[in-house]
């Protein structure tokens, strides 16, 4: 059988997320209907990594930095203190959140590479940073509360095969490249609590 780019992308999802022992038995019990709790993690995660594109184009050809201790610990103690609001365990959103921070630097670097070795591809206007940042705000918000939402299922022992489940849906619905589904499977790496 012959893999395409998108079955591969599907199965880079699949063989990250379920890098947990005990998880593939339990994935092929897992269907759609299941995914339910933790499909909105999955989508607003795949929704700010569709971000990423837009902060490496105002980022590109300048001298901002794809990494940004700054902004990053101004984003981790902000999610940390809507968490606290609405009784959320601070110190695992501020967890998923630095993975959500790293696979946005994925996708960057990535992107960086692409345009650096194909200039022709690079980004010809730079959107503003701040416009795209508040658009990151409010996913950020949403998926706090997606997370405080999901908690028991994040908990559960099926959250890996759930979660699995969740990130194939969201990958057949937004159709990410390679690059971003890597990321995806980067930025769900600490949703369940195992």
């Amino acid at each position: 059988m012959r893999i395409t780019t998108p079955h591969r992308a599907a199965l880079t999802v699949a063989a990250a997320l379920l890098a947990v022992p005990g998880t593939a038995a339990a994935a092929s019990a897992t269907g759609r209907h299941q995914a339910g709790g933790l499909l909105p993690v999955a989508a607003l995660a795949a929704d700010r990594l569709a971000t990423a594109d837009l902060v490496a184009a105002a980022k590109w050809g300048t001298d901002s930095p794809i990494d940004d201790p700054a902004r990053e610990q101004q984003v981790l103690d902000t999610v940390a203190a809507q968490a606290q609001e609405i009784g959320a365990d601070p110190d695992e959103a501020r967890r998923v959140f630095r993975d959500q921070i790293e696979a946005n630097k994925l996708v960057q670097r990535g992107l960086f590479a692409e345009w650096g070795a194909h200039p022709d591809r690079a980004p010809t206007t730079k959107p503003d940073l701040n416009v795209v940042r508040q658009t990151i705000n409010r996913i950020n918000t949403g998926l706090v509360r997606s997370l405080a939402d999901s908690t028991p299922e994040r908990a559960a022992v099926t959250c890996r095969p759930e979660l699995l489940a969740a990130a194939i849906e969201v990958h057949h619905e937004k159709h990410p490249d390679l690059l971003h589904t890597t990321a995806l499977a980067r930025a769900l790496a600490h949703v369940c609590r195992d």
